[in-house]
């Protein structure tokens, strides 16, 4: 009898906790690429990104205490492809103090565009990854990586 009352409340856990964790680990975050071009060997690679209502990104520079996470863009080496300076944010910033936070911070809520500024001889396909975190007022969630991919014919 006690094995079966342990197995009901086991599982009783994990009905009502399935739901919190599905909720804590979706991504509030809509990310679209763009590939701009600005002359015959020059493009703007555009990662634009669209936040769910109450969720943020911090900023490339969010100031703080140092633990904030901030965006990360990291391109692959390609044969005629060159980067000019670097990954820059464009948006509408909020800097402000947080509870918890040593200092101020910088970060966007809404949209956000990032842009890399490359040069381009012949065709190419760039790849890499961007690594991100999304807070809300309650918590943040776990750093994630994504792959990316533009494609300049």
């Amino acid at each position: 009898m006690r094995s079966l009352q342990v197995l009901f409340f086991s599982l009783l856990i994990s009905f009502w906790a399935t739901p919190a964790f599905s909720q804590m680990t979706d991504d509030p975050t809509t990310w679209k690429y763009e590939v701009k071009k600005k002359s015959a060997t020059e493009y703007q690679l555009i990662f634009h990104l669209e936040l769910k209502k109450d969720w943020h990104i911090w900023s490339m520079h969010p100031g703080g205490d140092g633990y904030e996470i901030a965006p990360s863009f990291t391109f692959d080496k390609s044969a005629g492809v060159k980067l000019v300076g670097s990954t820059t944010e464009k948006g509408k910033s909020v800097t402000t103090t947080m509870a918890g936070i040593d200092g101020k911070i910088t970060y966007f809520t809404g949209t956000v565009d990032y842009i890399q500024n490359v040069t381009v001889t012949g065709n190419a396909k760039i790849t890499g990854k961007h690594e991100y975190q999304v807070c809300n007022d309650k918590m943040c969630l776990p750093p994630k990586d994504k792959d990316f991919v533009f494609e300049i014919k």
